[in-house]
């Protein structure tokens, strides 16, 4: 098993499952907020009783984290080795492949996503989660309202855009170049997985910018 730790394509496969299962999770937390929309009683419920400091959601949490770190360090190290190995001839191709704009940039992109989630750590998890966990003063126990008043500012929309733009280029490389790696990498499947991640890369971004913006405007709890 040293293979998957010592050796590139052992380090890519990791990479790209840990990728794959950030993606389940991307999936869920998405739907679980699109229930704001049509109700806050429906989301406190999701992120409150099922998703509060519960052993289950604990254990969710951590499995989470450790998916996340696994990711981030797989990409440092595969970042560096491909760097080492090219050169100054980065994005050398001996086949002539094109090489995308968010291919050339997965990296930074990552790294962009990795800074936002600080804050979106800070603005959520820290302030429900973690204040539950630990007695803190504070914990908010309303996570509707907590997330109605983080999406009231203007700046926190026009950043969670921004950073889920950023997350849409990572995707749509990330999810069909994941597949590639575990074995579906036939000329047949090929324009279809791309095609693919470029549809779950929208509905994921694109899910999570409408409750933002449906918050800032109002719209959200259309249901009661």
């Amino acid at each position: 098993m040293s293979w998957l730790v010592k050796s590139s394509i052992g380090r890519k496969f990791i990479q790209s499952i840990s990728g794959l299962f950030l993606i389940l999770f991307l999936l869920f937390h998405m739907s679980m907020n699109v229930a704001l929309i049509f109700s806050y009683d429906a989301y406190n419920f999701l992120a409150n009783d099922i998703l509060g400091a519960n052993w289950w959601a604990i254990i969710g949490t951590g499995v989470i984290a450790l998916g996340f770190v696994i990711h981030v360090w797989y990409a440092i190290m595969l970042t560096l080795q491909n760097q080492k190995a090219r050169g100054v001839n980065k994005y050398a191709s001996s086949n002539k492949t094109p090489v995308t704009w968010s291919s050339k940039n997965m990296f930074v992109l990552g790294l962009f996503i990795l800074i936002f989630l600080f804050l979106h750590f800070y603005q959520f998890w820290y302030e429900m989660q973690f204040k539950e966990l630990f007695h803190l003063e504070g914990a908010r126990e309303d996570a509707a309202q907590l997330v109605a008043e983080v999406f009231s500012q203007l700046w926190v929309v026009v950043l969670y855009i921004i950073a889920f733009a950023a997350l849409w280029f990572h995707l749509t490389h990330g999810f069909w170049s994941a597949l590639h790696t575990v074995g579906l990498n036939n000329t047949v499947w090929m324009n279809r997985l791309k095609c693919l991640s470029n549809v779950v890369a929208t509905i994921i971004c694109l899910g999570f910018v409408v409750v933002a913006v449906a918050v800032y405007l109002g719209y959200a709890n259309l249901l009661g």
